[in-house]
Order: structure tokens, then C-alpha cells, then sequence
């Protein structure tokens, strides 16, 4: 497997003369989103790793590189955004970021000290996806990683020969985040009803829940997989010139843990296939290990075109999120361009942030030391009992289940939607456990380094709370 950040080839190139590593964490040595502009004369990035004209052990962003392939100091450039009052507070010699927040540039230097040594020599990350490659470009969120992906589908399918592809087809209870793009592919209501029109040439198709076939079902229901072909009768409708990507969550996480039919993903895989659609995955919330792999693309061996990752990708402890792609979308836009121009526009002002990226690679570290997905796969079982322990609770009309997420539906109040699980919310708050409710689910995913006793806690807590629930 390799896995590899989106770099411009201008950036490549001055990477390689310079010798600058290219293992992963590209992110770390050229900075990723090399697509849009730093700075009056700053247009390749920063590099994070040393600096290539003195050789100094710099791990933490300091020097910039002009469009000219020069080294700049961050610091004789940045006098306007460090006041006098910080300097002097800080005792810094000069305006430079090391010097006003030393314990800040302190943590992240010893973090890319150690992840440079921890990674110099590697050059592939296996536990990602096997046997593919995968570019990454870097965001700040799923909200804005959602809107990349459109972006992306629709360049893609133009630099091709295909412009009229650009329609999209989402899922009714999809959610991928409220950015105008995620909203029109998304299909929760209250996220759309206020805004208008959104983006155009938008379909749903019908969502999976069905509790007449698959309440109170352990892990993937039976029932269900046909539903994968409303996508033929929209392909019938619009055509498939006309389409460019499909977008689903493998498994709807914000409308409560909605888990896909044994042969759906597959089905819809194999349909936009036959036609040449893009089929996209949100991750954001199944990325990382929470279904016991490494994505849900692996876990249920289904590989998409496109897909979709934030939140596990550095334990939320710092915002970022990447958009993958296989790497003929890669190439694809990095043959098109002419030599020296940029390949696609688009990119964020946060986008490759050190700090970001310092703690994505700090994540997979701590991902792999502790072996947390493989731990996951293993408390799944014993989470999958706990929670179907509770469906003898009142009011509860299903339980269900997949990895390390699970979800209690309840019966809703008649004209009072959301009251009940509101309640239990906070009911369960005042006793020690946070939960998540949509709606009326009270919505489950323990962190991957849960223990059986934590566990013990969670579905114990919830069963009182269930006993006091009006």
C-alpha cells in the first residue's frame, strides 16, 4: 500500500532536488496544499522539515519557500500578526513564532523530531488500504472535506471529456456536514428546509432503516440490499452522462447508527461501475477504527472511487480532515495541467497546517503502538451484547449495531419529537455518561481505548436512565 499526500509537481520537484524525504507525512516535509497562495510571495508551501540551504534541524514550520524555490523565515515576515505586547510578554529577541510561544514550538518540535525518525525510513503505511495507492488532500473538516469531494468528482469527470457529468445522487438521512454542497447531497431536513434551493442537479436515493424488517438485528441486517437499485432508476431518468458521483455514509452515523444490508455497498459499487460513476464514501465518523479496520471501505471490502475522512484522522484533538482518491483521479489532474501550473483550484487556509499535521501523525502512532483497531475489533462483540442488553427498556422500539457504534431507538412522544431521548441525554449526563441523541436514538460510540468494565458502565447507566424516561 502507499499512501501519499496530493503534491503539485513544482513542489515534487524541489522536494526531490533538495532531498527531501517523500515518505508519508508529505505533510510534514512540503506543505500539501500547495494548490493556493501563502503569502504575497510565498506559492509552494511551507516545508516542515530542514532547512535545505543550512541544514538546520528545524522541525516546525519556520521556513517558508518561495515561488522562486528560496527559503524565507517565517519570522521576518510575520511582524504584523505578533504585537509588541506578545513579544515583550514572551521576553522573545525577535518576532519569530518560536520565540513569543516557546512551549507551543517546544511540543511540536519534539513531536516531529520523534515522528521524523519514526517514519524516515518508512514508505508505506500497510494498514491503511491493501494492494491500493491513495492520494490525500488535506482539509480542515468534514465539512469542507465533503465539498472537496464534490469538487473533485466534477473536475475529474471534465478533465476526461465528460463535462456534462455533473449531477449527484446522495441518501435520504445522509449527512455530510452543513456546507451548501454537504446539505444538497445530505438528506436531513432540518439541514435544508431554510436554505433554498442549494446546488442543483441533486437526487436522494431511499434511505435503509426499516424497522418492520430489521429491528433488534445484531451487526448488518439480511434485509434491504435491493434498495442499492433506485440508483438504476435515477440512472434511467437522468442518464448517466449526465452523473457524476454517488455520495453515501457506509454506515449513517448523525441520523443514529443506520447500518447498510448485507450486498448493499457491494450493489452499489457494482451500478456505478456499469456506468461510470464516481461512488463516494464519507468516513468521517467510520475512518479510523471504529468498525474494528482501518476504514469502513476495508471493513466491508467495498472500494471506493473517492472517500472521505476528519475527526479520528487526529483524535479531534486538533481540526483536519483529507479527502483520498485513487490515483488515477490523481493523475488525471496532475497530466492536464501544463508544466509549472496549478493543478486544481481549490485548497483552505488551514489546509496542511503543522499543527494539524503534527497531531494526525501523533494519532497514527498512537493508532499503531497501541494496536487500537485490531482492540476495537475485539471489544465489538462484547459492546454488540451490552447494548442489545437494553431492548427490554421501555419504550425502546429497536436496538442496533455495527463495530464500536450502536443506537437505542425510542418510541416518540406523540406531537413531541426528540423529548424523550432529550430527556435521557440528560439524564445520563447528570449520572456520569455523555451519550449523543438524533432525534429520538440515543446514539453510542465509545472511544477505541474503552475498556469492558467502561463498557459495563455505559449500557448499566442507560438502562437506569430508560427506567426514569417518561
Amino acid at each position: 500500500a502507499v499512501f501519499l499526500s496530493w503534491e503539485s509537481k513544482r513542489a515534487k520537484t524541489y522536494r526531490k532536488l533538495n532531498h527531501i524525504p517523500g515518505h508519508w507525512g508529505t505533510a510534514v516535509n512540503v506543505q500539501s496544499m500547495v494548490f493556493g497562495n501563502m503569502g504575497n510571495d510565498c506559492a509552494t508551501g511551507v516545508a516542515f522539515t530542514r532547512n535545505p540551504s543550512t541544514g538546520d534541524n528545524r522541525f516546525f514550520g519556520e521556513y517558508l519557500i518561495n515561488a522562486q524555490g528560496e527559503d524565507v523565515v517565517a519570522g521576518s515576515r510575520t511582524p504584523r500578526y505578533i504585537t509588541k505586547k506578545a513579544k515583550e510578554d514572551a521576553g522573545a529577541k525577535d518576532n519569530s513564532l518560536e520565540e513569543v510561544m516557546p512551549k507551543v514550538f517546544k511540543e511540536l518540535k519534539n513531536i516531529f523530531i520523534k515522528l521524523e525518525k519514526h517514519y524516515r525510513d518508512m514508505q508505506d503505511i500497510e494498514f491503511i488500504i491493501e494492494n491500493n495507492k491513495l492520494w490525500m488532500l488535506q482539509t480542515r473538516n468534514g465539512k469542507r472535506t465533503a465539498n472537496a469531494a464534490i469538487k473533485i468528482a466534477i473536475a475529474y469527470h471534465r478533465l476526461n471529456g465528460q463535462a456534462s457529468k455533473t449531477r449527484f445522487v446522495g441518501r435520504e438521512k445522509g449527512y455530510h456536514g452543513v456546507g451548501f454542497g454537504g446539505i444538497s447531497v445530505g438528506g436531513i431536513s432540518p439541514n435544508r428546509k431554510m436554505f433554498g434551493n442549494m446546488l442543483t442537479g441533486i437526487d436522494h436515493l431511499k434511505h435503509t432503516h426499516n424497522l418492520e424488517h430489521n429491528a433488534f438485528i445484531k451487526g448488518q441486517p439480511e434485509w434491504g440490499a435491493h434498495l442499492a437499485d433506485d440508483l438504476e432508476s435515477i440512472v434511467a431518468l437522468h442518464d448517466a452522462s449526465n452523473i457524476a458521483a454517488v455520495i453515501v455514509e457506509p454506515v449513517a452515523g448523525s441520523t443514529g447508527v443506520l447500518i447498510p444490508p448485507k450486498g448493499y455497498l457491494q450493489r452499489l459499487r457494482e451500478i456505478c461501475t456499469k456506468h461510470g460513476i464516481l461512488l463516494i464514501f464519507d468516513e468521517v465518523i467510520t475512518g479510523f477504527g471504529r468498525l474494528g479496520d482501518s476504514f469502513a471501505n476495508e471493513y466491508f471490502g467495498v472500494k471506493p472511487d473517492i472517500f472521505t475522512t476528519a475527526k479520528g484522522i487526529t483524535n479531534a484533538t486538533v481540526p483536519m480532515g483529507a479527502v483520498f482518491v485513487r490515483d488515477g483521479i490523481y493523475d488525471s489532474f496532475m497530466e492536464a495541467a501544463p508544466e509549472g501550473a496549478i493543478e486544481f483550484f481549490h485548497g483552505y487556509t488551514y489546509s496542511g497546517h503543522p499543527l494539524a499535521c503534527a497531531a494526525g501523525l501523533a494519532t497514527l502512532e498512537v493508532y499503531r503502538e497501541e494496536d487500537l483497531f485490531a482492540r476495537a475489533a475485539e471489544l465489538a462483540p462484547y459492546f454488540q451484547e451490552a447494548v442489545h442488553s437494553l431492548a427490554d427498556c421501555s419504550n425502546v422500539i429497536d436496538v442496533r449495531n455495527l463495530g464500536l457504534m450502536g443506537a437505542i431507538e425510542l418510541e416518540s412522544i406523540v406531537d413531541k419529537p426528540t423529548v424523550r431521548a432529550m430527556e435521557a441525554f440528560q439524564k445520563a449526563f447528570e449520572a456520569g455518561l455523555l451519550v449523543r441523541t438524533t432525534g429520538d436514538t440515543i446514539a453510542l460510540s465509545p472511544p477505541l481505548i474503552v475498556e469492558r468494565k467502561h463498557i459495563d458502565f455505559i449500557a448499566e447507566t442507560v438502562r437506569d436512565v430508560l427506567k426514569t424516561v417518561h
